[in-house]
């Protein structure tokens, strides 16, 4: 990398790092603090939270994989996402009421300790296998790929770069709390737009033109049996990968 590349990155790591230490410099007074950063969050970094939680280097780079060997079908993935909007303008005002601030607790309240226990272990298990595992991956690959690195102190790079990242989160997380994950989702979300907007620039102009990606795209994708090309977001019922009913079926328990 170049000498602005390794800048920029320096920059970003001494701002998220100065963030973090100030947050976990703050005494959360109790569980509302922890969970709910206080409740004084704005609008703006309460939305731009969420959109950084949600986005990750699964998306930047698994979605964009994907999408590359599919086509556009793979947009189910999150076309369902209004629904968690309407369960939220739904669930929200009962669990403020119910004075809750997890799913574990509201079931506590609700039958027994038992069952905070097991559902905190399902979601636990879950979330590693089927969201941190491959948000870790994506992130160890990037690393490793952006340092050029192979191995350090005779260990796979990528190892390293996951672990730490896992090691790192952890640390912020526990020690700050909603407050911590809030303040870098804020500085991350503009990077994140600023980033893919770079890209999608670059990568049009490095086709030429819009259409010249429309033709490119006009062709059946990767996988046997496609009943469209890699434009359609919508397939026939009889494609083996995206029936759009199954899709639409498919994403909208996904997404509630």
């Amino acid at each position: 990398m170049a000498l602005l590349d390794w800048l920029v990155i320096g920059i970003f790591c001494a701002i998220l790092i100065g963030i973090v230490l100030w947050v976990v410099s703050q005494k959360n007074d109790n569980s509302a603090d922890y969970f709910l950063g206080g409740k004084d969050a704005t609008w703006i970094a309460i939305g731009a939270s969420i959109f950084a939680s949600n986005i990750g280097s699964e998306h930047l780079i698994g979605l964009a994989g994907a999408g590359a060997s599919s086509g556009m079908a793979m947009a189910h993935w999150e076309i369902q996402g209004w629904m968690i909007l309407i369960l939220g303008w739904v669930f929200v005002p009962f669990y403020s009421r119910s004075m809750v601030y997890t799913m574990p607790e509201f079931l506590e309240r609700r039958y027994n300790t038992e069952s905070r226990t097991i559902l905190s272990v399902i979601s636990l298990i879950s979330y590693v296998l089927t969201k941190v595992a491959v948000t870790v991956y994506a992130g160890g690959l990037v690393f490793q790929q952006v340092f050029g690195i192979k191995e350090l102190w005779g260990i796979d790079f990528f190892w390293i770069a996951a672990i730490g990242l896992v090691v790192i989160t952890a640390i912020y997380t526990i020690f700050g709390g909603m407050k911590s994950v809030l303040y870098t989702s804020v500085l991350q979300t503009p990077i994140l737009l600023l980033g893919s907007l770079i890209i999608l620039v670059l990568g049009m102009k490095a086709l030429g033109s819009w259409d010249q990606m429309l033709q490119l795209c006009d062709v059946k994708p990767s996988y046997d049996g496609a009943t469209g090309t890699m434009i359609h977001l919508m397939r026939s019922n009889s494609d083996p990968q995206y029936p759009w009913l199954g899709a639409l079926i498919g994403s909208a328990v996904i997404g509630f």
